[in-house]
């Protein structure tokens, strides 16, 4: 006998043609109200109700980041799939970008602006050090479509001869370490570097938050206007930086006084130096040098081998960028062929991701045993876009519930508690890469390693290094 079953599921959404205005259960984070405000505070919602309303399109642009695999016209039937009984208008393809003219990226700049902040709970596991939130600022390059009316602001890469590649832009985010969520961020132009980038989020800072860079912005003025913030830099020097301590300390570490010609003020900093011993499972063992800059001044409460261990949650910023360039944009070029339409597609990536972090952390609500770096983002982003299609957590339930549809998947889905440290090969596969091939110095193929540091003191200084 054959039997067979029969689901039936109630949507809830907006009224008449705002209706496609939704994101699914990330629309619980993204809410109507925000996303109505945003326009109306940076002069672009609608004067008489269109069939795309302003809210609609804001959506839809969200919408974009999380199915960029998707033409426009697929995004916006994901975006109705599930309401088929409101015989929705169906808009042309060409209605969609002219849509996304008039809304421009105010809005969407404003949006990320208000969801952009740290997540974590004081205390939460991989968050904090001593009482102090961790965050990590690096930067990245997202390519742009080879087009006239794009070049002319972010231009491609140019040998003696000829340009090459795509053009080039230059993404800077100040992430908080454990969770992975945006604090800020700013971008435009490769040619300017990351520095002055940086410079633009530093208005992020504050005296509970301790900031870990690497040697590209190991710079006297960043430095100082970081300390002057209130908050306090772990930060790697390069080898042209030559320290004169002023005293040795007990723990390996020296202080001594940076800014030299440079700031009016001379800037205290305590200097840590440190040799590591890398050991991978293939036999290969390899040193190098590490110095860091801290104005954490204070040994006994910030000993210094505790903080070359530390240093290493600088590398969350580059899963980050992984998340947004590899999951996300899955190595794609950006889609827009304007300079509004990339500063508004760009901050639309930001938005979506962060909405999808906060998901992620709101799922471990009543779970707090469970590390944020145990929520895979892959699973985050494929149960938000099945919650698009299916219109499922638009308006949240009579009982609120943080995990949601979305929070349940990733819980169903924990990354391993105890994660094999592993090297990755590194190969020059870009033929514009500015690197040059790998001559030995790293493995062919992925491996396990151990690392070994030990704090000391070079008397002759750093040995430079080169690009690989």
């Amino acid at each position: 006998m054959q039997e067979k079953s029969v689901i039936t599921s109630t949507i809830e959404t907006a009224r008449g043609v705002f209706a496609p205005g939704h994101l699914g259960e990330l629309t619980q984070i993204v809410d109507f109200a925000l996303v109505d405000a945003v326009p109306e505070e940076t002069g672009r919602r609608e004067k008489r109700l269109r069939l795309l309303p302003s809210r609609v399109v804001v959506y839809f642009v969200l919408a974009l980041a999380l199915f960029e695999h998707c033409s426009y016209r697929m995004v916006w039937s994901k975006l109705t799939a599930a309401l088929t009984s409101l015989a929705l208008a169906r808009p042309a393809v060409s209605s969609l970008p002219r849509a996304r003219r008039r809304v421009g990226a105010a809005p969407l700049q404003r949006l990320f602006e208000t969801l952009a902040g740290p997540v974590a709970h004081p205390g939460q596991a991989g968050s904090f050090h001593r009482g102090l939130r961790t965050v990590a600022v690096d930067g990245s390059l997202l390519h742009a479509p080879d087009d006239e009316s794009v070049t002319w602001r972010y231009p491609k890469r140019a040998g003696e001869t000829v340009e090459f590649g795509y053009p080039l832009l230059r993404l800077l985010v100040l992430v908080e370490c454990g969770t992975r969520a945006l604090m800020a961020a700013a971008f435009g132009p490769e040619s300017e570097g990351e520095l002055p980038y940086a410079k633009r989020i530093l208005s992020a800072l504050d005296e509970t938050m301790l900031l870990l860079a690497d040697a590209a912005f190991d710079g006297n003025e960043f430095l100082d206007a970081v300390h002057r913030s209130g908050a306090r830099f772990l930060v790697r020097s390069g080898a042209r930086r030559v320290p004169t301590p002023a005293e040795h300390l007990g723990d390996g570490s020296y202080l001594a006084r940076i800014g030299y010609g440079v700031l009016r003020v001379l800037l205290p900093v305590r200097v840590i130096e440190a040799a590591l011993t890398v050991t991978l499972a293939g036999g290969t063992v390899r040193t190098e040098q590490w110095r860091l800059i801290t104005n954490l001044l204070d040994p006994a409460r910030y000993p210094a081998a505790e903080l070359v261990e530390l240093y290493h949650r600088r590398w969350q910023a580059e899963t980050t960028y992984f998340s947004i360039k590899a999951t996300m944009l899955d190595g794609r070029v950006l889609r827009s062929r304007s300079i509004d339409g990339l500063d508004q597609e760009v901050y639309a990536l930001l938005t979506a991701y962060q909405a999808l972090i906060r998901a992620g952390n709101d799922a471990l609500t009543g779970r707090p045993e469970v590390p944020m770096g145990r929520i895979s983002f892959t699973v985050l982003l494929a149960a938000a876009a099945g919650t698009v299609t299916a219109g499922h957590g638009i308006f949240p339930g009579t009982l609120i519930d943080l995990v949601g549809t979305i929070g349940h998947a990733a819980l169903g889905a924990l990354l391993p508690a105890h994660r094999r440290q592993r090297v990755k090969a590194r190969t020059r596969k870009n033929p514009t890469s500015k690197y040059g091939p790998n001559a030995g110095q790293r493995p062919a193929t992925s491996q396990n390693y151990t690392v070994h540091a030990t704090v000391t003191f070079f008397e002759h200084g750093l040995d430079g290094r080169s690009r690989r």
